[in-house]
């Protein structure tokens, strides 16, 4: 558990991170803030429809990257939707900022957790740290 709160952690402080899909042949990123910790899984929100969403629904691996205080963090991972309603509150009640346009029951709101994660932090002056989870 100490792994995946300390990738949590690291990007909740990075506000924003970015989120890298594929769409055919050509990469796609953009900027993400959410990040929770759910049944020991690590969760991201996005808005159900967004050609975010349809990207990983035809390819679900995906890689996010983020910066803080002079480390960064790139993760790579499967992104699996979890369509369950306390997922969704959960990481609502988590990143309660999302309340403002999202709901557990609007049919808007999609969460996902990180599977086969593998999270690279590195700086230019310390070794750098893998962490699986």
């Amino acid at each position: 558990m100490e792994n995946i709160e300390k990738v949590c952690n690291f990007l909740k402080e990075s506000k924003p991170y970015y989120l890298a899909t594929a769409e055919k042949d050509q990469p796609r990123v953009r900027p993400f803030g959410s990040a929770v910790i759910y049944n020991g899984r690590l969760y991201i929100h996005m808005g159900k429809g967004k050609r975010v969403s349809n990207q990983l629904a035809q390819n679900p691996k995906a890689e996010i990257c983020a910066f803080n205080k002079g480390k960064w963090m790139r993760i790579q991972c499967e992104l699996v939707e979890d369509p369950s309603f306390e997922a969704q509150k959960a990481v609502l009640d988590g990143a309660p900022y999302l309340r403002n346009s999202y709901s557990e029951n609007d049919g808007k709101n999609q969460v996902w957790y990180m599977k086969n994660a593998v999270a690279y932090l590195d700086s230019f002056t310390d070794e750098l740290e893998v962490i699986e989870f």
